[in-house]
């Protein structure tokens, strides 16, 4: 199974919710209350989504955190990017290939990079302003690849 953090999912609750707040700041207080997650995990994930540049932070009595770009400019991977470090399902599919040691035994390892380039290319397509809105439930449909040859040459299935 491929599983973001807590602290990944954490996060896009967050960035969600100051989305939905036009640009409005909030204390880390306020939005752990709100979304009713712990304080200190709270303070600990929006200081990291400000050192990446995606929150601002303001001190003071009107201070807090907000967006630091329009939430269509902000995408899922955005998010967890900067939470997680680089997207990569597998040592092998990142940037760096120094943390596979069967690399040149493997016979699969260049497919690895195509496919996490297709789940970043997916969270990448999917902005703040989109998640920040209502969207009914719509299933995923997966399709099974093709073959080449589907009847032998009798016409039955092979």
């Amino acid at each position: 199974m491929i599983r973001i953090t807590r602290e990944a999912d954490y996060g896009i609750l967050l960035m969600t919710y100051l989305a939905q707040t036009d640009g409005q700041a909030h204390s880390a207080a306020a939005l752990a209350q709100q979304r009713r997650l712990p304080l200190p995990m709270v303070s600990k994930i929006l200081k990291t989504l400000a050192r990446a540049g995606l929150l601002v932070s303001q001190r003071g009595a009107q201070g807090g955190y907000s967006l630091a770009r329009p939430p269509a400019a902000i995408s899922a991977a955005d998010i967890i990017g900067a939470l997680e470090g680089p997207i990569a399902i597998t040592e092998c599919s990142g940037e760096n290939h120094d943390g596979c040691s069967r690399l040149e035994y493997c016979e699969i390892s260049g497919h690895w990079p195509r496919i996490n380039q297709a789940i970043y290319t997916a969270l990448q397509s999917i902005n703040l302003l989109e998640m920040s809105r209502p969207d009914p439930a719509q299933p995923v449909h997966f399709y099974p690849l093709h073959r080449a040859a589907t009847a032998n040459t009798a016409g039955h299935p092979i």
